[in-house]
């Protein structure tokens, strides 16, 4: 059974996600941690809930220094040897530190299709506005690698989500996410399953 680190910024709905597949069995896996990138977030609720440990790295802490904050991250992981990474709507910026450390064990859902609407500065309802004035008559998530760039990590898995006349930023992102909660715990599952 693989050791998961979930890394969360909001309410982590992604990570109730995964949290749900291990839970169930669908996950041969376990969410040993959860990484939060500041403190009063709704997701480190649903961590205790689950009887999950969880700990805040916010960068301000660090004088924000990104590799002094990965290098407190790391020390966390070590003490629950964490086998896999899940990037679930966490913000921060990963640096090589971390990357290096968990290269292709380390992974990402982004609410596009990689690698239309992506990169720099393109998170949240940024992503669904791009896709909107675009035109483009679909869109989708991701999940993908996490590498030194940012969305460059080679893609696990995509899957589509049809862009309807009349759709807001808002109601876009809320069948995408719908998707995300399907689409992650499958790339969870096949990465548990790919290692065993």
């Amino acid at each position: 059974m693989k050791k998961i680190a979930v890394f969360i910024s909001g309410s982590g709905s992604d990570m109730q996600s995964v949290i749900d597949g291990c839970e169930s069995g669908y996950i041969d896996g376990r969410v040993v941690c959860v990484v939060a990138s500041r403190d009063g977030i709704f997701g480190l609720e649903r961590a205790k809930k689950h009887g999950i440990d969880s700990a805040v790295f916010a960068l301000k802490d660090y004088d924000g220094d990104c590799v002094k904050r990965d290098e407190a991250i790391l020390s966390y992981l070590a003490g629950y040897d964490a086998d896999l990474i899940v990037l679930a709507g966490y913000l921060g910026i990963v640096t090589q530190k971390l990357v290096s450390a968990y290269r292709r064990r380390m992974i990402n859902i982004h609410p596009s299709l990689i690698p239309a609407h992506c990169g720099k500065g393109m998170y949240g309802l940024k992503v669904h506005q791009s896709v909107l004035a675009s035109g483009d008559k679909v869109s989708g998530a991701t999940v993908h690698y996490v590498d030194e760039g940012t969305d460059t990590g080679d893609i696990i898995v995509q899957q589509r989500v049809e862009v309807r006349d009349g759709d807001t930023p808002e109601t876009l992102q809320a069948r995408v996410l719908e998707t995300e909660h399907q689409l992650l715990p499958y790339a969870v599952r096949y990465l548990c399953r790919k290692d065993s």
